[in-house]
């Protein structure tokens, strides 16, 4: 089973790194895809910028940055894993990745928006949900997991 593990960096898409690495140590025989997307310039980025290149060269920059902490995760578990970091908009260009890679499972976070909220706005896990032809398993974020102020 090969698992595609779309990252941005934040916590949450953390923790279903560390879910799928439960799932791997478990007993589930996979191999990993780790991947990031990083959405197009914008109009301000290219007329500031005033050259493509460099635009390209820190978005992937920015997709390796965002690529560490899931690295040293699944590394610290002696997980192999592939790497990809891609540009366009995040929920088809991670389902693109999906197929071209020939996952057969996308584990990812979710914002843990209220169901109302994500009907009104939307979310990238949402969307990969939905139109996705392979399972997708939404971690959400622990409600349990409360942090007391001090």
């Amino acid at each position: 089973m090969k698992l595609l593990l779309p990252v941005d960096g934040s916590e949450l898409s953390l923790e279903a790194v560390r879910f799928a690495i439960r799932m791997l140590l478990a007993g589930l025989h996979g191999e990993v895809v780790l991947a990031n997307v990083q959405e197009p310039a914008n109009l301000y980025e290219l007329l500031v910028a005033h050259d493509p290149q460099v635009i390209e060269r820190v978005s992937a920059e920015a997709g390796l940055h965002a690529l560490q902490g899931a690295q040293q995760l699944l590394d610290a578990a002696g997980v192999a894993y592939e790497c990809e970091v891609a540009r366009g908009d995040p929920a088809h260009t991670i389902e693109d990745i999906a197929e071209r890679f020939g996952c057969d499972l996308i584990v990812m976070g979710a914002r843990g928006n209220s169901a109302l909220r994500s009907a009104m706005l939307g979310s990238v896990s949402n969307e990969v949900l939905h139109a996705s032809s392979v399972p997708v398993v939404i971690v959400k974020p622990d409600a349990l997991a409360v942090v007391e102020p001090e």
